[in-house]
């Protein structure tokens, strides 16, 4: 079994390239190197996209809500191998299976992101993330991703 810490927001900026207005992890509750995290993303009326989306009935986006589960499950990733990311060093979101959105997420609300690591093989992660708002499911999905392969050469660099 990992090791269980909890994490604010200066270390999970540590452990993810977003930021604002992306950065969607606001604080980590749990996290278990290898099995599973728990976390944090507050909803409030001034994220860019309400005045957009549903500018009469501000919902968050499905879109930005399995965003906020990637990220999660990139934080989890990192955690795992032991590794803090740096511009060399980073996982990619690679695919999305089984999406279910089933209540829409307001102004006010708070997600609770459950991610789950399925397996590990071959450098492809597959994890099982779910979002809640008041104990209730609004969003699950089966998440991949994958650590970036093509490095940039420097000049001199073969190969």
């Amino acid at each position: 079994m990992g090791e269980s810490n909890k994490m604010d927001i200066e270390a999970i900026m540590r452990q993810l390239p977003h930021r604002y207005p992306f950065l969607l992890v606001d604080r980590v509750l749990e996290c278990v190197s290898g099995e599973h995290i728990r976390a944090l993303k507050n909803v409030t009326f001034n994220e860019p996209f309400f005045p957009g989306h549903f500018p009469h009935r501000p919902v968050m986006p499905g879109v930005m809500i399995i965003e906020a589960l990637a990220q999660a499950a990139g934080i989890l990733a990192f955690k795992t191998v032991g590794v803090v990311p740096d511009t060399e060093t980073r996982f990619y979101f690679v695919a999305i299976d089984n999406a279910r959105f089933r209540k829409p997420v307001e102004p006010g609300d708070q997600l609770v992101l459950k991610v789950t690591l399925k397996r590990a093989f071959k450098g492809i992660w597959k994890f099982h993330g779910s979002a809640e708002v008041d104990s209730v499911e609004v969003a699950s999905a089966e998440i991949m991703v994958a650590p970036e392969t093509n490095k940039r050469r420097t000049k001199g660099e073969s190969g």
